[in-house]
């Protein structure tokens, strides 16, 4: 690049005086072009995570529908009402529902259609960040769908995956946008399609989804350290530890703040 637009290496000096013997080289060897290329690593070659959050969420459906009254399509509502989110129950300190509803589901099909997204999306995004901060951006994902879930509807009982999977979509969003520079891509056109059918269908959580990507967008900011390094290789260090740690707690005290007198 000149300051008059790209010129070829080859005839960048065309019209001007060669210089023979060691000055011409060194001359030269200044010119030449240094070549950089910016490329997104993959910090781990298997999803080992992704994996195993989709096992534990089958075991804990299997295990919800062998309860007394579940069946194969429908888990025991007993079970449901111990372990999913209930502002109220939240209110009286069951604050283990804030994480273990995201590992519950309501049928097969929900169970199936969240296990499929976080395969397809989850995968990749474990690969570019690595095992380790990929867990903790689900978990943090996690409880601020739950905070969402809350604020919209602190009665009802909400269970499912998708508010981590949207944190995931999240996630999806800053790295395209630190590997490219726009922020209208592929995973800007799945998060719109999603909300669009979040919108558009009944008996779907739109304050767990949106929470959700709240969540994993900060939780994605905190770990670049608020844009001073990569996702994809760089290191979050104590600061972006302590934001990330500090986005999963804001998400828990927006939910006992919403749900506080419903006890």
């Amino acid at each position: 690049m000149t300051p008059v637009g790209p010129r070829c290496p080859d005839h960048a000096t065309q019209g001007q005086p060669r210089l023979g013997g060691a000055a011409g080289a060194r001359m030269r060897a200044k010119r030449r072009p240094t070549l950089s290329t910016r490329t997104l690593s993959m910090r781990s070659e298997q999803p080992f995570v992704t994996w195993s959050l989709v096992t534990v969420n089958v075991v804990v459906y299997l295990i919800s529908i062998s309860r007394p009254g579940g069946t194969v399509n429908s888990p025991s509502f007993f079970f449901l009402t111990k372990w999913a989110l209930i502002g109220p129950a939240v209110a009286n300190g069951d604050w283990w529902r804030l994480i273990t509803a995201a590992f519950l589901h309501a049928s097969l099909l929900h169970l199936g259609l969240n296990m499929l997204g976080l395969v397809w999306l989850g995968a990749p995004v474990e690969r570019y960040l690595g095992h380790v901060p990929y867990l903790a951006l689900y978990l943090v994902a996690g409880l601020a769908g739950s905070a969402g879930a809350l604020v919209t509807t602190p009665v009802g009982l909400t269970v499912g995956a998708s508010g981590a999977i949207f944190g995931i979509l999240g996630a999806m969003l800053i790295i395209e946008y630190q590997a490219t520079g726009q922020l209208a891509g592929q995973a800007f056109t799945l998060i719109v399609i999603n909300l669009l059918f979040s919108f558009t269908v009944n008996g779907i959580s739109i304050g767990g989804h949106i929470g959700g990507l709240i969540g994993g967008i900060a939780a994605a900011l905190a770990l670049t350290r608020f844009g001073r390094t990569s996702l994809a290789y760089g290191r979050p260090g104590l600061v972006g530890v302590a934001a990330l740690i500090g986005v999963g707690v804001l998400s828990v005290l927006v939910s006992y703040w919403k749900v506080k007198g419903y006890a």
